[in-house]
């Protein structure tokens, strides 16, 4: 049984804080199939990912996250916030940690001051479900698991978390955070080394060798973007009790089923390299979607080996 009355599908304004990357453009791809009205704010010289129609609303905005002026200017007349901007990747979030803090904590309780002065109460924010729980006590991964992460990414994910959950209870801001799991699809971008699947894809695709950390055992929970999209579509309109949500497959991977799932779509061999383990990558990441399923109305209706060939078609055209 699901509970779809505490998802309400009616039109609103929403403000999507990194609406024009990877996640953010498939967000708003899926928010104006709903009809909302969209103001997508971005870093300036980020151009939008299409051109849209003249019946779809979008305003196109650019400033600066740090910047209280620029926020506050973006959120006049919104019912909603979208919060998709990381600075710091998994990687590199330990090299410099008071960067982290300064451009995604700070930053985010800068938004969250301008939210509760322009009286918008309702804020949908991406954190990690890759990072925030650490190495698995028990799996699949719920809601509920201890969270220790081995990142700075994850540590400031988690404080943002913390920090909205306090302003819902301080300023009544409704919190929905969203843990998505690896999201790999169309528009991301390889060059960034986030995400195996379009790596993987892209090096294939140029006839190079697969570089592998470890044994290639490390499992992970694989997520198409649209999907991931549809979970953040239908938390704008929850108006129930529950505020954190793993956002997964449920289905864990290892690199090598990946790369066999990739032959397949390939429809040819691929040649793989194996290099020394990473010591922050976590063994097994398995997250439990069960609580978004029930309460969202929504589960992950892309396999694994459609999303892959469909990210394959997309770097092929582009």
């Amino acid at each position: 049984q699901c509970d779809h009355e505490r998802v309400r599908a009616h039109a609103v304004k929403v403000a999507i804080f990194g609406g024009g990357g990877f996640i953010g453009s498939a967000i708003a791809d899926r928010l104006l199939q709903d009809r909302h009205h969209l103001r997508i704010f971005e870093r300036p010289r980020v151009e939008p990912f299409r051109e849209f129609s003249p019946g779809e609303k979008v305003e196109w905005v650019t400033g600066d996250l740090m910047s209280v002026h620029d926020v506050s200017q973006t959120l006049d007349g919104m019912d909603a916030v979208m919060h998709l901007v990381s600075t710091t990747l998994p990687g590199n979030s330990n090299e410099d940690m008071v960067y982290d803090v300064e451009t995604n904590l700070v930053a985010t309780l800068q938004l969250l001051g301008a939210m509760v002065a322009k009286g918008v109460r309702k804020i949908v924010f991406i954190s990690s479900g890759g990072t925030v729980y650490g190495d698995p006590v028990y799996l699949p991964i719920d809601e509920k698991h201890p969270t220790e992460p081995r990142v700075s990414y994850g540590v400031t994910k988690l404080a943002i978390e913390k920090y909205l959950l306090l302003h819902e209870h301080l300023h009544g801001i409704k919190a929905n955070i969203l843990r998505v799991a690896n999201p790999f699809g169309e528009r991301q971008r390889v060059t960034t080394g986030q995400g195996a699947v379009t790596a993987f894809l892209s090096r294939a695709l140029q006839n190079q060798p697969l570089e592998i950390w470890g044994d290639g055992s490390v499992t992970r929970d694989y997520i198409h973007v649209s999907d991931v999209a549809d979970a953040f579509a239908r938390a704008v309109g929850y108006e129930g009790p529950k505020s954190v949500f793993n956002i997964s497959s449920g289905t864990g991977t290892s690199l090598n089923q990946l790369i066999g799932i990739l032959e397949e779509v390939l429809g040819r061999e691929v040649a793989r390299q194996y290099r020394p383990g990473r010591a922050f990558d976590v063994p097994v990441s398995i997250l439990d979607n069960s609580l978004a399923r029930r309460e969202l109305g929504w589960e992950p209706r892309v396999s694994l080996r459609e999303g892959m060939a469909r990210t394959a078609a997309w770097i092929q055209t582009t």
